[in-house]
């Protein structure tokens, strides 16, 4: 994060902490388009289309709102990580409605399990190019199956960060200020994360 992101964060924080009722509705409301853009990007696609992610933002926040004191007095994470935490359980739990609601409709005794979270597969898709032609929609599943394979061996710290760059569409401060850390060591991060994706995939034409 920029010195001017640490500084109106800090500044915001301190005016909420004091009692300040409008700093503590901006300091909940400043990420509501990033934790959109989060939700979009994990949502499952067989349920996308029954999940709204302002509505699932909204939960979250609800649920911030709630908890803010506590989190005030500890910080154990940086303000925006904690956040996107509290909003992925939210995705988390909208998913598991959605699939228990559908299991329930057809009579079934369990839901299908469906991960709920759907970014790798989303940044596999965004590497490969789409051709929908007949003779090239098998070279292209191999391709995406090759490219998933990597992702998914991919450390979790470094498969996240390239969510956040490429399919969120964080800059590198933002993505910083979710981190914890300075927006040097977050772009060092990503560089990081991308020379060990394209050494996987070295030999694969996208």
């Amino acid at each position: 994060m920029t010195t001017e992101g640490v500084g109106a964060l800090d500044a915001l924080i301190e005016r909420t902490l004091s009692g300040d009722a409008s700093a503590r509705l901006e300091l909940l409301e400043r990420h509501r388009d990033d934790l959109r853009r989060m939700v979009r990007a994990r949502l499952n696609r067989r349920l996308a289309s029954r999940i709204d992610p302002s509505d699932v933002v909204q939960d979250a926040l609800a649920d911030a709102s709630q908890r803010l004191d506590e989190y005030l007095r500890d910080r154990p994470l940086p303000f925006l990580g904690w956040l996107r935490q509290l909003t992925a359980d939210r995705v988390v739990d909208a998913h598991r409605r959605h699939v228990i609601a559908q299991a329930r409709s057809v009579r079934r005794e369990a839901p299908e399990p469906i991960s709920w979270d759907d970014s790798a597969s989303a940044l596999g898709h965004s590497l490969v190019a789409n051709d929908t032609s007949p003779s090239a929609r098998m070279a292209v599943q191999e391709r995406l199956e090759r490219v998933m394979g990597v992702l998914q061996a991919m450390a979790e710290k470094d498969r996240e960060i390239l969510v956040m760059r490429h399919i969120e569409q964080l800059p590198a401060a933002q993505i910083a200020e979710a981190l914890g850390c300075t927006v040097g060591a977050a772009e060092a991060r990503i560089y990081r994360a991308l020379v060990r994706l394209r050494a996987g995939l070295e030999g694969l034409e996208l």
